[in-house]
Parts: C-alpha cells; structure tokens; sequence
C-alpha cells in the first residue's frame, strides 16, 4: 500500500474522473459502429502486434475500448454492470487510485500483448467485481429480480470463472489472464492469502471435530 500511495502522490491531478462512464461510453460506441455497414470499428482497435511494430500505435490503447461479444441486451447489461462496480470502486479509493488499477491492468495486457500477441479488457473488467466482493461481501444483490445473493458469493463465483478460463485458455489467454490480475493482486493479495489461511484453519477444524 505504500507503493500505491507514492503512485497516488506522484500522480497530483493527473487523472480521469469517473473513467469507467467514459470506458462504458467508448464500448458502447465501439459496439454501434460494429453495426454499420462498414469496416468493423472493431478491427481497426483490437491490439495486434505486427500492426503496431508497423506503425499503428493507437493499438496500444484502444483494446480498452473493444465491448464485450452477444446481443445488445447482453452488451447494455455488461456494460451497467462494469459502470456500476468501476463507480462504487472509484467512490471507495478516490479516482486517482482507481486510475491507476485499471492502468496498471492496461499496461499488464501491454505486456502480454507483445509477449504473445494477445491483450484484452474482458479479464481485466472482471477483476472488478473480484475488487469490489473484496470490499462488499456482505453487500446483497437480487438476481433474476427475485434471488437475494450475497456478493461474496458472486466473487467467488467470479473467480472460478476466471479460473476455468485460465485452465482452458492457450498460453496467449492464460498470459493476458494473469497480467490483468495483476492490480487485482497488488491491490488484494495479502488479503486473499490471510482468507486462504482463514479458511484452511476452518476446515482442519470441522475435520478434527469430526474425528
């Protein structure tokens, strides 16, 4: 945290207010475009390697942008729901410390990118909810309208979605995968490993009562 805080300072003003609105925004307008009949918006962002080393520097930064794959409903729904954690997150620690987990996460997929040629926003998004059931888990949402569900669960639920993923990605998704986990770690990872202790005392304790 000491780390995070001299990043905090070092960035003075620097930052984006309310980024994830504008992150929302750029994938919804990305996803329109798709829909007209001319060149995919799409393909002239996506992060390709050998097109950037060839001059098209704006690849750098414009997978952020790409939405998410399905129906228009499916997309809206996603995308209220990165505005809706990217919002209470950045409400929590303060937009210059949100900017900077989401850099982080962008400059993870960078990485990855030139390693194996592929960078994506879809992990790095999802480790949002993984960050905000970290700070609300007792917090309850209703699914479907009518099943209350505590959001420690949902993150649970989350990271063995991104686990699954990891397992049967090839080495490109299993790469950009652990580098947008990356903030998510340098945010959380002491945390999750004193969870991981807490949780295997528990269990050697229900089985030495069972005993």
């Amino acid at each position: 945290m000491r780390f995070l805080n001299q990043l905090e300072r070092k960035m003075g003003r620097h930052y984006i207010p309310e980024l994830m609105k504008y992150l929302c925004f750029a994938m919804l307008g990305v996803f329109i475009l798709d829909l007209l009949p001319l060149r995919s918006a799409s393909e002239l962002l996506y992060f390709n390697r050998e097109l950037i080393l060839q001059g098209q520097i704006w690849r750098l930064i414009t997978f952020v942008a790409l939405p998410p794959t399905g129906s228009l409903f499916f997309i809206l729904i996603n995308l209220y729901f990165y505005y809706f954690l990217g919002t209470a997150l950045e409400n929590r620690w303060g937009s210059a410390r949100f900017n900077i987990y989401y850099a982080i996460g962008v400059l993870g997929n960078i990485v990855a990118g030139f390693l194996t040629g592929m960078a994506t926003n879809y992990y790095l998004n999802l480790s949002l909810l993984l960050c905000f059931a970290m700070l609300y888990p007792e917090m309850q949402f209703t699914l479907f309208f009518f099943l209350p569900v505590k959001v420690k669960w949902i993150g649970i639920a989350d990271a063995v979605i991104l686990l699954y993923s990891f397992l049967v990605s090839p080495l490109s998704g299993k790469v950009a995968l652990i580098f947008s986990l990356l903030p998510f770690f340098l945010f959380f990872g002491k945390d999750v490993w004193l969870e991981m202790k807490m949780a295997w005392k528990r269990l050697q304790w229900h089985i030495n009562q069972r005993r």
